[in-house]
């Protein structure tokens, strides 16, 4: 392919070519062939190749992983924020390979918001399973789970990958509806940046849900930290 060869604009041309190539091609968590092959691509010397990824890295677009090659992030995925909302079926909807895996299962005192959230005094023991998702390998999004009915935790700490709100269906009956969201938005902290494999102070959305079973009792309060570059939230009014 042959690229401009104005000295100040060829890796500039070559970052054009590249990112309408990433809209075309790639889907978030592809990996770019290699430099070499792409310089080959591009007709031009893997300096030049390197300064016009470079300017997609600093867009946002793609990630260099040392040993591995070069991450594609662009094209977010869309997330509809609806009662029935569910993370995995949407995004298998959309061609993608969504995993979720627990980090942490354990029973602690509910701080004030938690206890807030869930009806119950503060620091009465609640239950917190702390999630992590991928979306075709890649970390989206870190997620705390607080439910205050103690006697599901027997069959909650069996719980270790795949939808945990499938897993409630199957082992405990219930069928969880959102009530509530919130969302903000903050900086990655240095244990998230650890947990989602990203920069320290990367752009985060805040989504905290409220769910009820069919009773209309709230069931469970979650935080989501999510990759602000990852996910588009899409809001549905009927």
């Amino acid at each position: 392919m042959e690229i401009s060869r104005h000295p100040t604009t060829v890796y500039q041309a070559v970052a054009a070519q590249l990112e309408q190539a990433l809209q075309e091609r790639y889907r978030c968590g592809d990996y770019l062939p290699s430099e070499q092959q792409l310089a080959d691509h591009y007709a031009v010397n893997r300096h030049t190749l390197r300064r016009a990824v470079d300017e997609l890295v600093n867009k946002g677009l793609l990630q260099r992983r040392h040993g591995v090659g070069i991450l594609v992030l662009m094209r977010p995925y869309d997330y509809p924020l609806h009662a029935q909302a569910r993370f995995s079926q949407n995004l298998m909807e959309q061609g993608s390979h969504p995993t979720s895996e627990r980090l942490l299962a354990v029973l602690r005192p509910a701080s004030s918001d938690v206890a807030s959230a869930l009806g119950v005094n503060e620091g009465d023991n609640v239950i917190h399973l702390r999630t992590l998702r991928r979306v075709n390998g890649v970390a989206v999004c870190v997620i705390n789970h607080f439910l205050a009915q103690l006697s599901w935790w027997p069959a909650l700490q069996q719980f270790h990958s795949g939808s945990l709100h499938d897993f409630m269906q199957q082992q405990l009956g219930l069928n969880l509806t959102r009530s509530q969201t919130r969302i903000s938005t903050r900086r990655a902290q240095a244990k998230e940046c650890k947990q989602l494999e990203i920069a320290l102070q990367s752009p985060l959305l805040c989504v905290r849900t409220l769910n009820k079973h069919s009773d209309g009792q709230v069931a469970e309060y979650s935080v989501s930290l999510t990759r602000g570059d990852m996910i588009e939230l899409t809001l549905e009014h009927e």
